[in-house]
């Protein structure tokens, strides 16, 4: 008995998702107690990690840098689902979910799971040791997809209040797919070296020994599991969305604050991949974790939130707060003195959370 017990605690991440399915089918268009909310709450933190950890496969399976693509995509994905599953027959009251949401991945990523690795890595090796040339490229890309997606929509003209007229947001989200593509071609095919870990000598690893890699057929049900992972997640969050919304509204906190609750939620088991990494002396696939997931948040989430604007009622305000967008410039000229010297040590790791730091503090107290 106790052998089918530990069996079946190894292999929770294939159970999990049928699981959360069959939850999100006994509670969906219903409305629930607190205590069946915390339950579903429960199955749809499993679905995220079980999902995750497909997407981990996978990437193992691919190897680097192919790896942290895949798992900033998945995580993307669920980002973008629980976005337009809230947003959808929202009208007003969710017009700023999209740019809250989009903006808590970048700081958290590129303060949150950047400042974390570096630390850890620098803590646990003495310095973190990463290719300059590959995480630069990733950071500037950020750079500009955060500024065209989130900063311009202040400072435009064609229409009232921080948003982007019809025509500004088709072009925004055609470039936000261009760079993300663009970067996604130099990352995997034309400059794939740039992307993967550095030994203390900077020689590049193009291999990885931490595992034995698993097979064709396990990668293979890992990616059907990951896509049944995913619709649970969808659909749980669509069921625990009020509960999410009243609880902030009872905290009097800023209805922002959904769009952390959102992020932290999708990002959490993506930092703990990536703090492994970092503990093994792979800060480079950190950091690829990082940014990936940045980039993919925006160049994933303003395409098709622009396009689910088509057929939903309220507006879309993509433009940051003048607060928020002093944090971001902050982020950016941080981070770039972080990433050019190729080495950190855990003061800059300290100065990345510093930054998430402040921006959680204002997004709770504005």
């Amino acid at each position: 008995m106790s052998d089918r017990l530990y069996r079946f605690a190894r292999q929770w991440t294939i159970y999990v998702p049928v699981l959360a399915l069959l939850a999100l089918f006994a509670t969906w268009g219903r409305s629930l107690p607190g205590v069946l909310v915390a339950v579903v709450a429960c199955f749809l933190a499993a679905a995220v990690l079980a999902a995750v950890h497909h997407a981990e496969v996978i990437a193992h399976r691919v190897g680097e840098p192919f790896g942290s693509l895949v798992l900033a995509v998945a995580v993307t994905a669920i980002e973008v689902a629980l976005i337009l599953t809230l947003m959808a027959d929202a009208g007003e009251k969710n017009a700023t979910l999209a740019r809250d949401t989009v903006f808590a991945a970048v700081m958290i990523t590129c303060n949150g799971i950047m400042g974390v690795c570096l630390l850890v890595g620098a803590l646990r090796h003495r310095v973190a040791v990463y290719n300059s040339e590959g995480t630069g490229a990733a950071l500037a890309t950020v750079a500009t997809l955060a500024t065209l997606s989130l900063v311009l929509p202040r400072f435009t003209t064609s229409t009232p209040g921080p948003r982007f007229a019809a025509g500004q947001l088709a072009f925004a989200a055609v470039a936000s797919v261009t760079l993300y593509g663009l970067f996604v071609l130099t990352q995997t095919v034309r400059h794939r070296d740039y992307f993967l870990p550095l030994t203390r000598a900077g020689e590049v690893i193009d291999t990885d020994d931490h595992a034995e890699a698993p097979t064709s057929r396990e990668a293979l049900t890992s990616l059907g599991l990951l896509a049944l992972a995913l619709v649970a997640v969808v659909g749980l969050a669509k069921v625990e969305s009020p509960t999410i919304e009243k609880g902030v509204a009872a905290a009097g906190l800023p209805a922002s604050v959904v769009g952390v609750v959102i992020a932290l939620l999708v990002l959490l088991p993506e930092t703990i991949a990536a703090v492994r990494a970092a503990r093994r002396d792979r800060v480079q696939t950190s950091l690829n974790l990082a940014l990936g997931s940045a980039m993919a948040s925006i160049g994933l989430t303003v395409p098709a939130v622009a396009v689910a604007s088509v057929w939903m009622s309220g507006p879309l305000v993509l433009g940051l707060d003048s607060t928020y967008m002093v944090l971001l410039a902050l982020t950016m000229i941080v981070g770039t003195l972080t990433v050019v010297p190729g080495r950190s040590t855990p003061l800059q790791g300290g100065v990345h959370l510093s930054i998430l730091g402040a921006y959680l503090v204002l997004a709770v107290i504005p």
